[in-house]
């Protein structure tokens, strides 16, 4: 998949461009069915399917005392979106001078940039633009002048309820990791880069992966079963999310890291996804290392006995 910056970037030359426009956050089923929407028409029509979106959410611009946290990781992001058969992706700076722009300034400079669209596919209550000037009968409006079909799909619903970034956010807080794993089409996982950290897990012979998972939803603090995949080798892991109670001497800040079962080797820069499975208990403080490491040894012991 082709990623680019700008429309103009796409090169297609004579061929018509079939474009999904969203935040997409967490590519749910939802947003999954209008990127296939929009590969589908470019299979037909013979023209690419280009994935329209943003390097961030736009409430970090518009109201950034309102900014959800993130579902995904951009590169998580990215491939869910390739995963689905995009041939492209355009992901817009989202600052202040284009938030400004209005929803009809938008469309005719994307229609401009690409030469050609065939069609344009949204969610059908998503909006756009300057206060929100943009919206699916503006699109139309603009397809019946600049010559492209419009499809604004309706939401998916799952078990009698929409399926919306929202309501995944609001399972994984409540630790409900099964239902945002069927409204996500995929197993729920965090993804981040492996930060350094204080070394107090490799002291208590558990050494552990510290992922950067600033700004990303989470489950609530535990310790839960994982699995990630490395260099083509699966691991299971312990994963804690949590304050550390026990380690007294630093100020608490929440840390999500992983022990890697059966891996030696350092993984400092890399990044690394974690699928989240069974909480295994509630984080607690210990009166000391010793107990600290009898826990550890019990929950890897756990881990390793999970199919």
């Amino acid at each position: 998949m082709k990623i680019i910056r700008a429309a103009n970037e796409l090169g297609n030359g004579s061929r018509k461009v079939c474009v999904a426009i969203g935040v997409f956050d967490g590519v749910h089923l939802g947003h999954q069915q209008i990127v296939r929407q929009t590969v589908a028409d470019a299979r037909q029509h013979d023209a690419l399917a280009l994935v329209v979106t943003f390097d961030r959410h736009p409430s970090a611009i518009v109201a950034p005392d309102r900014v959800p946290p993130q579902i995904f990781s951009r590169s998580q992001k990215l491939r869910a979106i390739e995963s689905l058969g995009a041939d492209a992706l355009l992901e817009i700076h989202f600052d202040k001078t284009f938030s400004e722009k209005s929803g009809e300034t938008f469309i005719r400079e994307l229609a401009l940039g690409l030469g050609k669209i065939h069609s344009v596919c949204v969610g059908a209550d998503f909006v756009f633009g300057h206060q929100r000037s943009g919206n699916v009968a503006l699109l139309k409006k603009l397809g019946g002048e600049i010559g492209f079909q419009v499809h604004g799909l309706a939401a998916v619903s799952l078990d009698g309820q929409v399926v919306s970034s929202t309501r995944v956010r609001e399972v994984i807080r409540a630790g409900n990791l099964d239902a945002a794993s069927q409204m996500l089409g995929r197993p729920y996982a965090i993804c981040g880069e492996v930060v350094a950290g204080d070394r107090l897990g490799r002291q208590l012979g558990f050494p552990t992966a510290n992922l950067n998972a600033a700004n990303l939803a989470l489950p609530p603090n535990g310790v839960y079963a994982a699995c990630t995949k490395l260099k083509g080798q699966f691991y299971r892991a312990a994963l804690n999310i949590g304050m550390r109670p026990t380690v007294v001497s630093a100020p608490p800040q929440l840390r999500v890291e992983a022990h890697l079962l059966d891996f030696s080797g350092e993984l400092y820069g890399l990044e690394l996804e974690l699928e989240v499975g069974a909480k295994l208990r509630e984080e607690r403080r210990f009166n000391s290392s010793g107990e600290l490491r009898e826990q550890i040894t019990r929950d890897v012991a756990m881990v390793r006995s999970m199919v």
